[in-house]
C-alpha cells in the first residue's frame, strides 16, 4: 500500500528558518505531518551550535523549509499563515512549492535494511532477523507498514527503555497506549506482563496494522485497539484509571491532551510521553504540571526526549 503525501516548502535565511518552522508546525489548519529545514545556500558566517553540538552549518545562509502534509494544502492558507511570520522577522519566504510526492510506501523504504533494535529488555526485529534474538530478551517482530512505531526512531527507542525500567519497579496492571502506531508499545507491555493492554490511534490503518501485529506476537487476545483521536472514544473512559499510559505522538497534541491525561492516570501512576524535541520540553513539562503531573526523568537523545511523568 501507498499513502500520497504532499510537500510545501520555500526558502528563508537561516536566523528566520526557525520561526517559520515553529509557525507551521504549531498550526492546526493546516496540520503537517512533519516539518524540517535542509541548507539550501551556504552562508559566509562563523560555525553555529545546535541542539546536535557544533555542526558544518553557516549562519548566513539561506535555509529551505519542508513541510509534508496528508493532503493537498490551500495555497492561500499558507501565505495568511506565514505573512505574520514574514512581518515579525522581516525575512520574505521565497521559491514557494506545493507538490505531490511519488506515490511510495516511504515507511517501508525507509526501513530497508535497518538493523535489529535493542532497547532496554525488548529486541525489536524484523522476519529476516528472527534468529538473531539475544537470550533473556524479550523478542518484538515488526515489518514495514503504513504506521509509525519500529523502534529505530530515538523517541520510541526512548519508551521502550522507560518501560523496561517499570517492569524492575512495579510492573503495570493496567495501561494504554495512546497514538499507537504499529502497536509496538502496547505490545512489549503485553508481552512483558502477560496483562491486557488497550490502544488507540487516529488512523484506522494504524488500528488494523496494530492488530496484525499483535496476532503476529502472540498477544492478539491481550490487546484491545481502537481508532480514536485522543480519548474520544468509550473503551479508554471505561478503562480508567490507567497506571501507565504511553503516548508517543507530537509535543502539540500532547500538551492538548494533558487534561484528559490527568483524568485517565491513576493516582501515582506513570506517563511516558515522546515525540518531543528537546526545544519542547518545556512547554510539554508545564502543561504537565499544570493538571498536577509532575515530570520524574527524562531521557535525551539527539534531538529529542522521552519524559517519565507521575500522577
Amino acid at each position: 500500500m501507498t499513502t500520497p503525501l504532499w510537500k510545501f516548502s520555500f526558502i528563508v535565511p537561516y536566523e528566520a528558518a526557525e520561526a517559520f518552522s515553529e509557525a507551521l508546525e504549531a498550526a492546526f489548519a493546516p496540520e503537517a505531518l512533519a516539518v524540517s529545514t535542509v541548507e539550501a545556500e551556504p552562508g559566509s558566517g562563523p560555525l553555529v551550535k545546535t541542539a546536535s553540538d557544533w555542526n558544518e552549518v553557516e549562519a548566513h545562509g539561506r535555509w529551505r523549509v519542508e513541510c509534508l502534509y496528508a493532503e493537498e494544502p490551500d495555497a492561500a492558507a499558507l501565505r495568511a499563515l506565514l505573512a505574520p511570520v514574514e512581518k515579525e522577522t522581516g525575512a520574505a519566504a521565497e521559491d514557494w512549492r506545493i507538490e505531490r510526492l511519488p506515490d511510495t510506501d516511504w515507511v517501508a523504504k525507509s526501513l530497508e535494511g535497518l538493523a535489529p533494535v535493542r532497547a532496554g529488555r525488548f529486541f525489536v526485529h524484523g522476519r529476516h532477523d528472527a534468529d538473531k534474538v539475544p537470550a533473556a530478551a524479550i523478542p518484538i517482530e515488526v515489518e514495514a507498514n503504513q504506521a509509525f512505531g519500529t523502534g529505530h526512531h530515538a523517541t520510541t527507542a526512548g519508551c521502550l527503555e522507560y518501560i523496561s525500567e517499570l517492569l524492575d519497579e512495579r510492573p503495570p496492571v493496567n495501561a494504554l497506549d495512546i497514538g499507537t502506531g504499529t502497536g509496538l508499545l502496547a505490545i512489549a507491555i503485553a508481552k512483558a506482563t502477560h496483562r491486557a493492554v488497550l490502544a488507540s490511534d487516529i488512523d484506522p490503518v494504524a488500528v488494523e496494522v496494530t492488530r496484525r501485529n499483535a496476532r503476529a506476537n502472540g498477544v492478539g487476545p491481550w490487546i484491545k485497539a481502537v481508532t480514536a483521536a485522543g480519548f474520544d472514544h468509550p473503551a479508554l473512559a471505561a478503562g480508567a484509571p490507567y497506571d501507565l499510559i504511553v503516548a508517543n505522538i507530537l509535543a502539540r497534541p500532547l500538551v492538548r491532551l494533558a487534561p484528559a491525561f490527568g483524568r485517565h492516570l491513576a493516582a501515582g501512576g506513570t506517563l511516558i510521553l515522546s515525540g518531543i524535541l528537546r526545544t519542547q520540553e518545556n512547554m510539554v513539562t508545564s502543561a504537565m504540571a499544570m493538571q498536577g503531573l509532575r515530570l520524574v526523568s527524562r531521557k535525551p537523545k539527539g534531538d529529542w526526549v522521552t519524559l517519565r511523568i507521575r500522577g
